[in-house]
């Protein structure tokens, strides 16, 4: 047993880490776990200075998914509705605090080392970027009682890596390795074990280097160009650049890159 916090939050070069830290529970995601994780995120979302987000976990799992010991603040309810409406608003606030990830207009990155299941998986998708260790492990274990990854699992799975792998996952209760993960689209790149935390900073710290104003709208116009055909993603397009273009700092890179130029030639 400890008496440490769920979650430890610290801030490196602008980027907020936060390090899921129940490695004696293998960091299922209790109750304390989810307030804080919602406590962080509230803080990165309202803080400038803080650019990028990383997500991280303490011990030999990255996460073992939810708790399915640690209670829950409500009895189970008894019927399908009540079902469906403890998905939406119970469960710790799963559903609301992975939301507000996918909608935050600043990147976050999750640094998956180890084994990845169910819900904790479920948190990864709400990512903007996975980057996975060589001996990192995925799957969706929710198949074997009978049931569906219900928190983002099964819509955030099929939008990211599409229905052919989702029912490799999800239906066909398969497990994938790190180079399993990056042929299916699900991580964005496999890293050695060996420094695999400095290099996920590494990464972050390149992200903090992007101009805020170009990667919130970049994030707002990858997601609605998704579920748009080209012809109305093209629009998103040029209504974001619309904007971007007009912004101080686009204007003042623009004169320098020009200068540059003339500089050269002369």
């Amino acid at each position: 047993m400890t008496d440490e916090p769920h979650l430890l939050t610290e801030e490196i070069d602008g980027i907020l880490v936060a390090s899921l830290n129940r490695p004696d529970k293998l960091n299922a995601l209790s109750g304390e776990t989810m307030a804080l994780l919602e406590a962080a995120l509230d803080r990165f979302r309202d803080t400038p200075e803080l650019r990028v987000m990383l997500i991280r976990g303490n011990g030999r799992y990255f996460c073992s998914g939810a708790d399915m010991r640690g209670g829950s603040p409500k009895a189970s309810p008894r019927t399908a509705s009540g079902i469906r409406e403890n998905h939406r608003r119970g469960l710790h606030g799963m559903h609301r605090i992975y939301d507000e990830m996918e909608h935050v207009e600043k990147p976050i990155v999750c640094a998956i080392h180890s084994v990845c299941v169910g819900g904790g998986l479920e948190l990864a998708l709400s990512c903007d970027f996975r980057l996975a260790a060589k001996s990192a492990a995925f799957s969706f274990p929710e198949g074997l009682f009978g049931v569906l990854p219900a928190s983002n699992g099964v819509s955030r799975l099929t939008r990211i890596c599409g229905p052919h792998w989702a029912r490799w996952l999800i239906m066909g209760n398969q497990k994938a390795d790190a180079d399993k993960a990056l042929v299916m689209g699900l991580v964005h790149d496999v890293l050695p074990d060996e420094g695999f935390a400095e290099a996920a900073l590494d990464f972050c710290r390149h992200l903090t280097r992007s101009d805020p104003e170009q990667m919130g709208a970049a994030k707002i116009a990858i997601e609605m160009a998704a579920d748009l055909g080209p012809e109305m993603g093209r629009h998103v397009e040029r209504m974001a650049n619309s904007a971007l273009m007009l912004n101080p700092a686009y204007l003042a890179r623009i004169e320098e890159y020009v200068k540059g130029i003339g500089a050269k030639k002369d």
